[in-house]
This record gives structure tokens, sequence and C-alpha cells, in this order.
């Protein structure tokens, strides 16, 4: 674990550790916020010692999750006692109709006497000796046919590894076959989380008949939050190429080499060269990287992978969404369903979401998130409902009793699940918030009504500058004693007079006008408590050219005003304590873990720090707002 180079050097911050994770992966920086500066003899023992103390930390961090990774690598790899009572096939294959050869395993009980439904899972995840035995053996045990296929170039198959870019054709082959064999019904579902949920969604583009439903975790859509989150190409999961291309199961080695790509983003950011080069930092080329990196519009290379546009209007299946509120991925997950919703409102479509992360929402939920206690009642068994849902689409059961409307949702702070008939129904009424500039104060505001005393409020952002980096969004802590006050524009409100629920997610618009041709920014809720603690809300990043339309990039015009919407933003539902405020926390983007965005027009990706002669100048005028979706509170939910 490397250490940031600068962090003591800087005499007029105070600069502090925090962990940040994004879809699994562990990174650590430094967040510094202004402070008196102290005298050469206390800074260096205050270096020593603070440096000490951290590589103390970092080391029993390090520990603690090597152990946690050894138990649950024993818990997951223990050869699985299948006994006499199931037939296993683990050298499966497929030939697809361009000539390619999938590979596969599939395990049933002998004791079948008649056809049965199938249930699929499609995946780049080769681990077939761990979970995915587990897997089959768990759908065996339900009565049905486990099926589980791999991605092309991925455990027997021989082609070259490709990931999202034929698994939906892939996996319709799949689907056919399971169609024809004496054993099946002619029913198919498919299930499973991440990518796994992806290729529910890909399989889904060109409907088979027998594909009857799917039910889709935490689904990553391929351009819209990895390897990039709205046209921004982000950092933190950069080695997972390596993990699922270096060879036919995993890389677990490279992919668990956090000091290696933690160095490589810092360097890369102190290189100042072009983000095209990181994988020249890093000394491996990234062929995948230089392949997405060719397409920073969600054009036809991102919209053949999964269903865009009207082709959701032809998937009639029914479908059971899960996700969290804390995940990564569920800008992604989510559109899925409101595009699916849409293009075919009478969708059998429900969501379970949840205060779950990216895994949790995968296991039902556990008792803590990151550092947040999660009340028990939050926590459910996804076997259960998953097999129980299988159950009512497959074989006519009972719709699962758990699934009371058409969205169930648990909102933080309360104990008990509710449910709603839609997305838009969370919520009774909308408060729209401005952000209201007021330089007179430490902090701007935020009023329900417009008001204009100041017309706009100036931020100026130096790119060349790599002591200091902008938009300390992600949530690692969710529950914070404080923010990052060093740059950026804080917004706060009045106090609730009441308890409310905050229910779905935020949205809005931003007035601006800058020097340049383009940047990237974000912006960051939070609910500051009467206690003086700052809860994360959700967030977003943007880049401004991409914001009216992702598959087309649009320029900016230098100092002309511009609006920028606020659409791709998390949902969330939570109540929020009488006394407590609204904080947005407005930023540039521009950091070690993102493309940087230097605004000269120029495709992003070779952008350098020669760029950087003339500082980026944003005004952020009045007329600006959020908008927040809130809900009454009931006795009875």
């Amino acid at each position: 674990m490397s250490i940031h180079p600068t962090s003591f050097d800087l005499p007029k911050q105070n600069c502090f550790l925090r962990l940040f994770s994004v879809q699994g992966r562990h990174e650590f920086h430094w967040v510094c916020a202004p402070n008196k500066p102290l005298n050469k003899p206390t800074r260096y023992w205050f270096s020593a010692l603070t440096s000490y103390l951290i590589s103390c930390l970092i080391t029993c961090l390090l520990i603690t999750f090597a152990i946690h990774r050894d138990v649950y690598a024993q818990q997951v790899e223990n050869p699985i006692d299948l006994g006499a009572d199931y037939e296993l096939n683990d050298k499966l294959f497929f030939n697809t109709a361009d000539g390619a050869r999938l590979s596969g395993m599939l395990l049933k009980k002998k004791n079948l006497s008649t056809p049965v439904p199938t249930i699929l899972q499609f995946t780049i995840y080769a681990r077939p000796q761990e979970r995915d035995l587990q897997t089959l053996k768990d759908i065996a045990d339900r009565g049905y046919v486990g099926v589980i296929a791999y991605s092309r170039g991925k455990y027997l198959s021989e082609e070259a590894i490709k990931p999202y870019e034929t698994d939906g054709a892939d996996a319709r082959t799949v689907i056919d076959w399971i169609s024809k064999q004496t054993w099946s019904d002619g029913q198919v579902a498919m299930m499973g989380g991440s990518y796994n949920g992806f290729t529910q969604w890909a399989a889904s583009k060109q409907l088979h008949p027998a594909l009857k439903t799917i039910v889709p975790i935490v689904a990553n859509r391929p351009g819209m939050g990895l390897p990039m989150e709205n046209n921004i190409f982000i950092n933190p999961n950069y080695q997972w190429a390596f993990y699922v291309g270096n060879q036919r199961l995993l890389d677990n080695k490279t992919n668990d080499d956090r000091q290696r790509f933690r160095e490589m983003q810092f360097n890369w950011w102190y290189s100042g060269r072009p983000y095209r080069e990181i994988d020249q930092v890093d000394g491996t080329s990234n062929p995948w990287l230089q392949t997405w990196l060719q397409h920073p519009s969600y054009d036809r290379y991102w919209q053949d992978m999964a269903p865009y546009g009207k082709e959701f209007a032809q998937i009639t299946i029914p479908v059971l969404t899960i996700d969290g509120y804390f995940n990564d991925s569920q800008v992604s997950s989510l559109d899925y369903l409101r595009q699916h919703l849409q293009h075919n409102p009478q969708a059998e479509h429900y969501l379970v979401i949840g205060p779950y992360g990216h895994f949790g929402a995968q296991r039902g939920g556990e008792k803590k998130l990151n550092e947040l206690d999660i009340h028990p009642a939050a926590l459910f068994d996804i076997n259960a409902l998953t097999f129980a849902w299988m159950d009512y689409v497959l074989k006519g059961k009972q719709k699962p009793s758990f699934l009371k409307d058409r969205v169930n949702y648990f909102p933080v702070g309360e104990s008990q699940w509710r449910h709603a008939p839609s997305l838009s129904a969370m919520s009774d009424h909308m408060l729209r918030l401005y952000l209201t500039p007021d330089t007179k104060h430490k902090q701007h505001r935020l009023t329900p009504t417009l008001e204009i005393q100041q017309n706009y409020v100036e931020q100026i952002v130096d790119f060349a500058d790599r002591k200091n980096s902008n938009n300390d969004y992600y949530p690692y802590p969710i529950l914070r004693n404080n923010i990052d006050r060093s740059n950026g524009l804080i917004f706060v409100s009045d106090p609730f007079k009441e308890d409310i629920l905050l229910n779905g997610a935020f949205s809005g618009e931003l007035i601006a006008s800058i020097n340049k041709r383009d940047f990237d920014f974000g912006v960051t809720l939070y609910e500051l408590t009467p206690e003086g603690h700052y809860f994360h809300l959700g967030y977003v990043i943007d880049r401004a050219s991409y914001l009216h339309d992702p598959s087309q990039r649009q320029l900016l015009k230098p100092n002309q005003v511009t609006r920028l919407p606020l659409t791709q933003t998390k949902l969330i539902s939570k109540r929020l304590h009488k006394g407590s405020r609204i904080v947005v926390y407005l930023n540039v983007n521009k950091n070690a873990f993102s493309q940087i965005n230097y605004g000269t027009g120029k495709d992003v990706s070779d952008e350098s720090i020669g760029d950087a002669k003339r500082k980026l100048v944003v005004k952020w005028f009045a007329g600006s707002y959020v908008n927040l979706q809130l809900m009454l509170l009931h006795e009875d939910p």
C-alpha cells in the first residue's frame, strides 16, 4: 500500500486517509482541509508519528482483509459432496451460429421422471469447482435443472475472451439448446447478479420464446456504469479486464494486487499524461481498455450489448429486479427497469430495494454496511425469494408474499418494509431547493423560493495543480463527522420542521457558464443531522457535453450560459428527522480516480496536463436547483 507522496508537505492542510470501496474494490486516498500551519519541528515529528500510525493501520486492515478473504475462500472452495442423487456434466459445450464454441456445466437430480424447467446462469466469472457448483446444487435441490454457461474463452472454451460483446447472442444459443433437450419442459429462467445481471438483459434483447423470466440483481449496464459512468471513464475497476481476461478461469493474483493499481492511479495523476496512456504508466498493456476508449459516447458499440430504446417493448416476460441504495451500479440496474416500463407500461416488473451495497444486495443484505448498522428487518433470504419467484412463473404457484406491490423498499431509519405501485408513487410531493449564492456567510443556501441576491458564484480550478484534488463524492463512510470544505461549493437548507421520508432519486438543473468547451462535475447530497453528522444520500458525476445526449457529444460554447440537467442519480429511501438539513456539495471533478477533462474539446482520453495552461473558470448561477422526492409520514406504511 503506497502513501500519498505529498500528504505531509502541505502545512496549510489537515489530511486524513479515507477508504473508498467501488464495486468491491478497496482504495485509499487522502482528503485534505485547510488548517493552521505547524512549525517545522512539530511538522517533522507529526509526519513521522502519523506515517508510523498509518503504516500500522494499513497493515491491520490488510491482515483483516486477507483473513476475511481466506475464510470466505475456504467456505466456497471446500469440495461439494453431491452424492449419488445428482447427475453432473461438467464438460458441456455449445456451438454458436458464427462458429464459436462455448462451455458450461449442468446438474440435475437423477430421479426426474418428467421434463422440468431449467434455471440458467450465464457468466464470465468461471469458478466451476467453487461457487458455480454450489449454485447448480441449489437449483437442482429445488426441482429444476441447473445450467451454468460461460462467456467466450472462459472455462473450457478456446475462443478469445470477449467481455460483454457477444454475451447476449451466446446466451440465446444456450437457451435454444436447453429448450430442445429431453429433460427440458421448454421453459428457461435466468438469475444472477452484477455481470450475471447484465447477461440476463443481454439475452432479453432479442427474446427467445423459451426464456420465461429473469431475476437480475445489481445488474451492470456496459458503458453506463462501467467502465465509464455518465461518459466519464473511472478507475476503481481498472484491473477487472485482467481479472476476467488473463486466463480461462479468474486471475485472482492480479485482481488482488491493490498496491499496484493504487500506485498506477497516483503515478498517472502526477505524471499528467493522457488517460489513453494509463496502461503505459502501469507497465502492462490493457487492450480492452483501449477498445473501450474508442467509444467515449454511448454509441452502437454499447447499445448493441443490451436492450436499447424500443427494444424494451418486446420484453414481455415477468422480471424481478433486486438492488441497493448504495450499490455502485444502481443507475445501470434501475435504468433497465425505467426503460422497460417506459416502453412497455404493462410489464410485470417488480423491484426489491433496500440499504445494501453491491455485494450485500446479492446476499439479501448484511448486518453492517461499511460503518452503518442495518435494521434486522431489512435483511431477507434472497435464495428463498428467488426460487419462490421461479415457482410462481415456471410452476404456476402463488406469487411470493414478500412482493406486496411492484416496488418493495426498506427505508433507512425505519423498522419495516414499505410498498408502492411504481417508483413515482413512492413520493407524494416534490420539494425544489434553489442553490442560492451567498458569499457573505460561511456557506451558501438552499432555499425553497428563488432568491437572487447575488447572480452567481465563481469557482476557479487549476488542472495543472496536483497537490489538491476536487470532488470527494463517494459514500465511504456513509455517515461522517465532516465533509471536505477545501474546495467546491456547499449549499445548506433550513431545518425540516418534522420527520419526513426522502423517497426517490434527486434530480435538478444547474445553470452555469465556463471559459472552456467542456468540464466534468459532481453533485453530492447529504442529510446534516441535528447532531451534526453528514449522511450520504446520493451523488452524480457528469460530463457537461453529454448531458443532453449520452450517444453524441455536444461541446459547450465558452462563456455562454448553459443548462445542465441532473438525471442519472441514485434512488434512496430514508427517514429525515426533524431538525435535519439538506446539504448539496457541488464541485468540478478532478482527481486520480477518473479521467481528467481539461476542457479543450478534444477526446478527453487524449488530453494531458499540457492542456492545463488556462485555469477553468465556472460561474454557477442562481436559479440552479435540486428536486427532492418526499413522502409525508403516516402511522401505517
